[in-house]
């Protein structure tokens, strides 16, 4: 026989086999020899009151023998000699997400990336890391993957409404991830497992076909009337197709900068932007799971805040337990910071961006004070990307170069005092002790001083100058919106597909996987209609 039941575990009993089918059988009322074994569907963390508790939901077997969990179907197609094309332009997770489903309708897929492939990334990571270097083309942003291969890997998305997110995370579980992933409540991949599964799905596009081109940057688009035919390439190599899918991420700024050149339809898209806030391990998890020492059948602890402040949200982004901070810049001159962590979590810090809502009129506003006679336009629909470029370029120079980050204790910087010394920090360039009320835009710098102290109150420990403040954590989603139909083109383009994050309609692995699939599934429609 088999059955659904939820359990009650303590997080010994949890990730002890032998203990979840003893209470098993005590809730079957059927002795545990019985129980031939259980698929778990759902689990998560109550940690409200002063023991941490797991909720776990299983499938129960007993009496009969044990049905694994059935893998989802998937038939990727050979495309070798398949009339039809389309070229992707961007290799992140709407890139190769859309590519797997469109060789399962026996298109192939054109992948053209600027960055290099996973491996080859590392070298620029390390350089940037290291010596403070940027390469415009290979960073943490772009490159194969897109800026999850190597900020993290979280898989947890409210999206449910834009795709089927149980068929993302088994493509990803199909690719090489952990089973785990599909029944945790807040699923993580890791930021040192995830280039291996990138590299699994770029194998099988391969094989089935399709193409990859690493270092192949696109610098113009083909367009005949309201029709697009396709890209060229930094190369003066032109790439046509039936369809063109822009996937290009949140800080594709020349790609922004060359649709406003060719006039076509762009909106300005509020966004936010903040610090990295970091504290030691053991603070949050004390603070979460309301003990000196965490359970070590615990994971690190993590946390999710919000506070309005004179109208403004303030919220933590891209929470990062047993994390390290990593340089996000995709441009020289310009300072960005990000958070990721290892699939373990075991690093000693836990860090999280912590971020302003930030509309047109904070950017005009901004921007007459630090451009001097420049008058922002309003209708500019680049103007939030603009402002988000002068204040990565303020904390640029407020480093001091190389990469360096302008940093504050926690506590100073509510009472506007710099601080004698800065804590150890996970950020390997480097943080120099500043006041941030000079670095970041005053509205963003008061809202978090408000902020703060109040996750202070909500949150006991929080309130720390144990913790530091990092600049600046600005790309949270993309401050451009590419507008679509409802055939998900652009309105003034047939053929072209803005996508993900980069166009304004995704935040995050698993909803940038969902819209790809999404657009390879109208584009299919398109084709064999």
């Amino acid at each position: 026989m088999q059955k659904e039941i939820t359990l009650r575990l303590l997080p010994a009993e949890a990730a002890n086999e032998q203990s979840v089918k003893a209470l098993l059988a005590q809730v079957l009322a059927v002795s545990p020899t019985v129980i031939t074994g259980y698929t778990p569907i759902r689990q998560s963390i109550d940690a409200r009151g002063k023991q941490a508790w797991i909720n776990m939901t299983v499938q129960a077997y007993w009496g009969e023998p044990y049905k694994p969990r059935t893998p989802f179907p998937f038939s990727f197609r050979d495309v070798t000699h398949s009339k039809a094309q389309v070229i992707i332009v961007g290799a992140g997770p709407a890139g190769l997400f859309a590519a797997l489903k469109l060789l399962e309708a026996g298109i192939r897929p054109v992948i053209l990336e600027r960055g290099k492939d996973v491996r080859a990334r590392r070298r620029d990571l390390a350089a940037m890391n290291k010596e403070g270097i940027v390469n415009p083309e290979s960073n943490y942003c772009f490159g194969e993957g897109g800026a999850g291969t190597y900020s993290d890997g979280k898989l947890y998305t409210r999206s449910s409404k834009r795709g089927d997110i149980h068929r993302i995370l088994s493509l990803f579980v199909h690719f090489g991830a952990e089973e785990k992933i599909l029944y945790q409540s807040h699923p993580h991949i890791g930021t040192n497992k995830l280039p291996h599964i990138i590299t699994a799905m770029r194998q099988q596009i391969l094989d089935c076909g399709g193409q990859i081109h690493f270092e192949h940057k696109v610098t113009d688009l083909i367009l005949e009337g309201d029709h697009i035919k396709g890209v060229t390439t930094a190369n003066s190599q032109q790439w046509t197709g039936d369809a063109v899918i822009l996937a290009t991420g949140h800080s594709a700024r020349d790609i922004f900068e060359l649709l406003h050149r060719h006039q076509l339809q762009l909106e300005a898209k509020p966004f936010a932007l903040g610090v990295r806030v970091e504290h030691p391990q053991p603070v949050i998890d004390s603070a979460q799971y309301h003990c000196a020492i965490r359970d070590p059948f615990l994971p690190p602890a993590s946390y999710s805040l919000v506070q309005q402040v004179e109208g403004k949200g303030v919220f933590s982004f891209c929470m990062c337990p047993g994390g390290i901070i990593a340089p996000a810049a995709t441009a020289p001159g310009e300072l960005v910071v990000n958070g990721w962590s290892p699939s373990k979590r075991n690093n000693p810090f836990a860090n999280s961006g912590m971020v302003v809502t930030v509309d047109q009129g904070d950017a005009s506003r901004y921007l007459k004070r630090v451009k001097g006679p420049y008058k922002p336009d309003p209708a500019d629909p680049l103007l939030l990307m603009r402002f988000q470029q002068a204040v990565e370029q303020a904390a640029f120079v407020a480093g001091g170069g190389q990469l360096v980050a302008p940093a504050q204790r926690l506590v100073d910087f509510t009472r506007r005092q710099t601080s004698a010394t800065l804590p150890d920090c996970s950020y390997l360039p480097g943080i120099s002790s500043m006041s941030l009320h000079e670095v970041l835009p005053s509205f963003v710098a008061r809202s978090l001083q408000e902020a703060l102290q109040a996750f202070g109150k909500k949150m006991k420990g929080y309130y720390t100058n144990e913790a530091v403040l990092v600049a600046t954590e600005s790309r949270t989603s993309s401050p451009v919106r590419i507008p679509r139909n409802e055939q998900l083109q652009h309105p003034q383009v047939n053929g072209l597909y803005p996508c993900a994050e980069g166009a304004g309609y995704a935040g995050g692995i698993v909803s940038a996987a969902m819209d790809g699939e999404r657009i390879a599934a109208h584009i299919t429609q398109c084709i064999h209609s």
